[in-house]
């Protein structure tokens, strides 16, 4: 059974993660990014070809369409041959219509291949974040990951299915262009590719420009979801501190610099295609000059000065489309590298070379002199030693920080040890795999999270393939079937987003019957009876006391009422076991327990007296 519990490592907010992402060193060279993008489309070779194989009849069709009106104004007009004329428009029509065919195939096959694309990329990255261990998602918002994605995804797949066809398309058409032009009129030609040395230089201040605009826009996209995702969250706690003009202005900083960042780059676009436009408009004046002479002169035909001014304006189109197609590059190349930074970014928990399965356990659990910290140098637990029989019900209590989570983060083996070991049935956690040891351990959370879907998908969620009578006998021992049956369409109703429509008490029964049903050997409950109310509080602590029923439980607390029947009581500060023993023997000790105990239950009763 899956599940985990709130983390309590470092984060990192979006502004922080705005500059973060703008200052990554040891960035893969763009080749290599290329490269390694390149290989999702090895599956699809075949459509490709089929999409490369249109995209050279829709070029060679275009280079011939020109040549055409060539041939027909210099033979059948200027010789008065209406067959002929005839033939040669019959020829250009058909030359359009393979045109439109061809470019509807390349585009069909471009779509099927790019949505697959897609879908196998985005498919891969959520199964990468769910292998990642929780020490990951501590330090990344969630913003930020839905945008590596969603956005960036999307931009990557833009080049893989449409640019690198448009690219060698764009590219033959320019070499066929020349190529055409040459045999044709080399002078004419050669005076008209005056403009080309403007173009080049045009083309490398953008390109330089471009790769550093790109980058940044990525950045400042992932930070406005980021910031985005973070205050709807939040929404509650904003509107109850009357912080919206402040989480505004914090949103619209992030918001003005993702909108000077893309201004900064589309103004490049915004420069560029104005200039390839006018050096085409000037390659046009020049054809038109020095044509009209030739023509004048009888060294040229004008069929020829017609097909050249067709040739020159084909010419700068493909030009304006690979100017296009390099912003693209661009934004994927910059896209990729967060994308590849993501999925090159490995679990800091993974299973051993070796590692097997889980037996059935009894339920021991042992600590042996275990220490750990989620930043180094920065100890969260120190030496701990603690040995759990079978059945035994565990309390942890404690100040805030003590470790208390720690330790249960450590047995679901969510982060690693820094020193010792954890043994369930005296076999480490880590010569086990991690599928087979979390399916037999299952929590209660402090804050109860249900998924989108029924009442019944939530409470199945831990055993997919459990019938609806087990189900609903799973919800009788966790006290929620009276309230299931009293919702509008009991077991099959919907729940609504971070479970809305449910009360908080009912979530926590509902994840109760969860961990009922999934039947783990090792059960965590991290404050269980939290923020409810005495009479759920009630209903929950009867449904607790049936699940544990034969369970080694572990119980995080901090209500001390709810754990006086506990086996054990540990009392955890800064990171130690300072003290162990049942509820009354610590009560004895007048030590820190019993300081505890006094803040929750004594001193109040009495200050009423």
């Amino acid at each position: 059974m899956g599940f985990s519990i709130t983390p309590t490592g470092p984060n990192m907010g979006p502004r922080g993660a705005l500059h973060s992402f703008g200052q990554e060193a040891d960035r893969p060279s763009d080749w290599r990014v290329i490269g390694r993008l390149l290989a999702y489309l090895r599956p699809h070779w075949l459509r490709m070809s089929l999409a490369f194989v249109c995209m050279l009849a829709a070029t060679g069709l275009t280079l011939v369409t020109p040549y055409l009106v060539k041939v027909a104004i210099d033979q059948p007009i200027a010789q008065g041959d209406p067959a002929g004329l005839n033939r040669i428009a019959l020829l250009t029509a058909l030359a359009f219509l393979g045109i439109f065919l061809s470019t509807w195939g390349q585009r069909y096959l471009l779509s099927w291949v790019g949505q697959r694309v897609l879908a196998t990329l985005r498919s891969q990255l959520f199964r990468h974040l769910q292998a990642l261990s929780l020490s990951y998602h501590d330090r990344n918002i969630i913003g930020v990951t839905i945008s590596r994605v969603i956005s960036d995804v999307s931009v990557i797949n833009e080049l893989l299915s449409q640019g690198l066809i448009q690219l060698i398309g764009d590219l033959l058409v320019l070499v066929g262009i020349i190529i055409v032009m040459l045999s044709m009129s080399p002078r004419l030609a050669l005076l008209s590719f005056g403009v080309l040395p403007l173009m080049a230089l045009a083309t490398f201040l953008f390109a330089r420009q471009a790769q550093v605009a790109f980058r940044e826009t990525r950045a400042s996209v992932a930070a406005v979801i980021g910031e985005l995702a973070e205050n709807i969250a939040g929404m509650r706690v904003i509107q109850a501190f009357a912080q919206e003009t402040a989480a505004q202005a914090r949103f619209d900083q992030v918001n003005g610099q993702n909108r000077d960042a893309l201004v900064g780059a589309m103004s490049l676009s915004f420069v560029f295609l104005p200039a390839v436009e006018f050096l085409g408009i000037l390659a046009t004046a020049i054809v038109l000059w020095f044509g009209g002479r030739m023509v004048a002169a009888e060294t040229l035909t004008l069929g020829v000065v017609v097909a050249f001014l067709a040739y020159v304006t084909r010419f700068f189109q493909p030009i304006q489309e690979l100017s296009q197609l390099y912003t693209t590059l661009q934004a994927a190349l910059a896209g990729g590298e967060r994308v590849l930074a993501l999925l090159d970014t490995p679990p800091a928990v993974q299973d051993r070379p070796g590692a097997t399965p889980l037996p059935q356990l009894t339920g021991r659990v042992t600590f042996q002199q275990v220490s750990f910290a989620y930043r180094p140098g920065v100890p969260v637990l120190h030496n701990i030693n603690l040995a759990i029989a079978p059945g035994q019900t565990v309390a942890l209590v404690g100040p805030t920080g003590a470790g208390k989570t720690s330790m249960a983060n450590l047995v679901a083996r969510f982060y690693e040890v820094s020193d010792g070991a954890i043994l369930l049935d005296g076999v480490d956690v880590r010569d086990v795999t991690q599928q087979s040891l979390r399916q037999q351990i299952g929590l209660v959370p402090q804050d109860p999270f249900l998924f989108s879907g029924t009442v019944a998908d939530n409470i199945r969620f831990g055993r997919p393939a459990a019938s609806d009578d087990e189900v609903q006998v799973a919800a009788q021992l966790a006290n929620a079937h009276a309230f299931i049956l009293g919702l509008p369409a009991g077991y099959a109703t919907e729940i609504q987003e971070g479970g809305v429509n449910l009360s908080l008490g009912q979530r926590q029964l509902i994840c109760i019957a969860r961990a009922v049903l999934a039947n783990p050997r090792i059960l965590i409950l991290d404050e269980a009876t939290a923020s409810v109310d005495t009479v759920t509080e009630s209903l929950i602590q009867e449904a607790l006391d049936r699940l544990l029923s034969g369970r080694t439980a572990i119980v995080i607390a901090h209500r001390l009422s709810t754990i006086r029947k506990a086996d054990l009581i540990c009392v955890i500060d800064h990171g130690r076991i300072v003290e162990q023993g049942t509820h009354d023997s610590l009560l004895a000790t007048r030590g820190v327990y019993h300081r505890l105990y006094e803040r929750q239950f004594l001193a109040p009763a009495g200050e009423e007296g």
